[in-house]
């Protein structure tokens, strides 16, 4: 994308124009040039993305759910005539409605989460990611809410849908910085007992815990309630380890360093970190949690397209 488009989609944010026409798939460096969360995350969502979730409950909006036997009492304006004239049964359609809920955006703001081995660092994908589940949720005109963690609470607005409250949230996303250390399944069990109102929880983390003691921790969520999403933000490299000669590794959070040989370390790292990565996908789908796996240099809009299509599947 070109920097004209850029300014082009700066001045758009500052007009408060409604027509985007930045590219689909924006890659995380572009989105980086762009100022403004809200219109970040207007630029991924608007056009192409429709509805994180549909209610379990049932009324008669437009979408035909079932069909059960009719009651005494039931409203006749939804009795199925055709079907009562093909069979001399008596049916009422049941459609299934939409409803408004809270989403909980949860925030990893630990140390770790400034490593980059590009543009992007993991917390910024993580901030472009929230913003535009953000902006989805108060399309659908659902409240949102937010908590950004390390070792302890930094940040905690409480879910609301009413007018300014999206300013809130953009305001306060764009001010998270790396902080202290992972203390993820301690912060999980609090955001638990926080979130006093049951709906959509979504965490995003580099995800540096024991799977298992995560585990316990979002069972903690889905004990009361909750539909809980996990993103589990990565850098590529982190994955790969693709590094080449002498390297100085260092611990993001305690500072601790080592000099290693990629050569002689990188099986051995790769199958861990792989093996970390699919105890964190079995425990969340033994669970009924959605777990993705993101890494920085992933088009954002096509990582969102592709599990929101999971997930309405």
């Amino acid at each position: 994308m070109s920097s004209q488009k850029i300014r082009e989609a700066e001045n758009a944010s500052s007009s408060q124009a409604q027509d985007f026409s930045l590219a689909r798939f924006l890659s995380p460096e572009v989105l980086a040039q762009i100022n403004s969360l809200e219109l970040l995350a207007r630029a991924v969502v608007e056009g192409f993305i429709a509805g994180l979730h549909r209610s379990p409950l049932t009324g008669f909006s437009t979408e035909f759910a079932e069909y059960r036997q009719y009651l005494p009492g039931d409203d006749l304006r939804y009795l199925d005539w055709r079907l009562l004239g093909r069979t001399d049964r008596y049916f009422i359609k049941k459609y299934r409605a939409d409803t408004n809920t809270q989403c909980h955006l949860l925030i990893d703001t630990s140390r770790s989460m400034r490593y980059t081995t590009g543009k992007v660092t993991k917390l910024q994908y993580a901030q472009y990611l929230a913003a535009s589940l953000a902006y989805l949720a108060n399309r659908q005109q659902d409240a949102v809410g937010l908590i950004a963690f390390d070792e302890t609470v930094r940040t905690h607005v409480p879910a609301r849908n009413r007018s300014g409250h999206m300013r809130t949230i953009f305001g306060h996303m764009a001010q998270l910085e790396p902080g202290g250390e992972t203390q993820l399944t301690k912060m999980l069990h609090q955001a638990a007992e926080r979130i006093t109102r049951r709906g959509i929880v979504v965490l995003i983390s580099d995800m540096y815990d024991e799977p298992e003691a995560i585990t316990a921790a979002l069972q903690h969520l889905r004990f009361k309630g909750n539909d809980v999403v996990v993103f589990h933000v990565l850098d590529k490299n982190e994955i790969e380890f693709d590094f080449n000669g002498l390297v100085l590794l260092e611990d993001a959070e305690t500072a601790e360093q080592m000099s290693v040989v990629p050569e002689v370390l990188a099986d051995g790292y790769r199958a861990a970190i792989r093996n970390h990565i699919e105890r964190l996908r079995e425990n969340a789908a033994a669970n009924h949690i959605d777990y993705e796996l993101l890494t920085t240099d992933q088009p954002l809009d096509q990582a969102l397209f592709s599990f929101l299509a999971k997930r309405a599947r």
